[in-house]
């Protein structure tokens, strides 16, 4: 789909509740390379007993990093489902703005290889993921 529109689609469109609820932003992208850059609002209810976004939280809005760059590089809306997602914790993310950066490296016929970081407030990486997931028909068709 050539005039596919990843800021009508992300935007304008019906987001999931998921990445709602987890405070999702689309801040940039780039088609050729199937880059997304990200942002999430973490909620005082994300933290743990420690006073830090929980890392179940952080592995979700890395998951909901990954999924959309391979939109982005297939340039159109495709349905994405997790196969595998290996989150690396480097230091602990206090509640502040965070910026998450996923990348599709390669799409195959039936399955999607991707990678993310995120980042804290100053810009600090604090958690690096892996993922591969299936890839379908967007549910309601291309056009939905």
């Amino acid at each position: 789909m050539s005039d596919f529109d990843p800021r009508t689609f992300f935007v304008d469109g019906a987001a999931p509740p998921a990445p709602k609820h987890l405070g999702w932003t689309l801040i940039d992208f780039d088609m050729d390379r199937g880059w997304i850059k990200l942002g999430f609002t973490p909620k005082p209810e994300f933290l743990n007993a420690g006073g830090y976004v929980q890392g179940g939280i952080l592995s979700a809005m890395l998951d909901d990093t990954v999924g959309p760059s391979v939109i982005i590089k297939a340039r159109q809306p495709i349905l994405i489902q997790t196969i595998d997602l290996h989150t690396h914790f480097l230091r602990p993310v206090p509640l502040g703005a965070i910026t998450t950066e996923g990348i599709c490296n390669k799409i195959g016929k039936s399955v999607a290889y991707m990678e993310a970081q995120l980042f804290n407030a100053e810009g600090k990486l604090c958690a690096r993921a892996t993922s591969s997931a299936m890839i379908g028909a967007w549910p309601g068709g291309a056009d939905a």
